[in-house]
């Protein structure tokens, strides 16, 4: 009898692991990934200075620091592709990468913008677009185009605090490339959420443009507001 218990509760704790590592499994099949340019030292800085002053305006819901699970970027696509492709994805990006060169260009920071929601916006130090900047956008779109595929709020890096991925989060990422692309392409780095009041003061201030360079390219794990949250692939070894 004990030994028939002992087989019970053990196949019970073993139908659990597995059921829960299924469900894992499943709600991993597809990820939303965004492949961005890693800025130099010069925009990290000014970001940060930035993020701090969006967290004095508001620390509520949503707010954050730069940090390693926060990463400031400048996203050059943003999509959702299946787990089963990743390496295949890596390489096209590799290889775009290697007859690009997107981290020998200059950039210039040349104001700021942010996105509306829930009477906050989303901030971030906007970029001038250029000839080489676009051309790579687009290679590295051509390049993905064969794994994308449609995704849901599950593909994204769950929040810490068990608040869920806020809904724009998917929209975003699936109207990527007709929304964000080629002539409505915006790079910029996002900074942190605000009160609408305190950006809308803060766009029309003056800005004083700067020059910055790429350090890296990368591939990130979104993570809520499109925060690269999880490194998965880098240009630098």
């Amino acid at each position: 009898m004990k030994t028939s218990l002992i087989k019970i509760v053990f196949f019970l704790a073993l139908f659990g692991i597995l059921t829960k590592f299924n469900s894992v499994k499943a709600q991993s099949d597809i990820l939303a990934i965004d492949v961005l340019l890693n800025p130099d030292q010069t925009m990290l800085d000014s970001a940060k200075v930035y993020n701090a002053l969006m967290q004095k305006n508001y620390s509520g819901a949503g707010s954050y620091s730069l940090d390693e699970l926060h990463t400031p970027h400048i996203t050059v696509l943003q999509c959702f592709v299946r787990n089963a492709d990743l390496e295949k994805v890596y390489a096209v990006v590799a290889k775009v990468v290697k007859s690009e060169k997107p981290t020998k260009e200059k950039l210039t920071a040349k104001g700021f913008y942010y996105f509306p929601y829930n009477n906050l916006g989303l901030a971030g130090i906007t970029i001038d677009t250029t000839p080489a900047l676009l051309r790579f956008q687009t290679k590295i779109i051509d390049a993905l185009k064969p794994y994308i595929v449609q995704g849901t709020l599950d593909a994204f890096v769950p929040n810490a605090d068990g608040t869920p991925i806020a809904a724009p989060s998917k929209d975003y990422v699936n109207g990527f490339i007709p929304d964000h692309s080629g002539a409505k392409y915006n790079p910029h780095v996002t900074i942190g959420l605000a009160h609408e009041d305190f950006l809308k003061e803060l766009i029309a201030k003056p800005f004083n443009r700067f020059t910055f360079k790429s350090a890296s390219v990368s591939i990130y794990h979104l993570g809520d507001f499109g925060t690269a949250r999880t490194k998965l692939w880098s240009s630098v070894k």
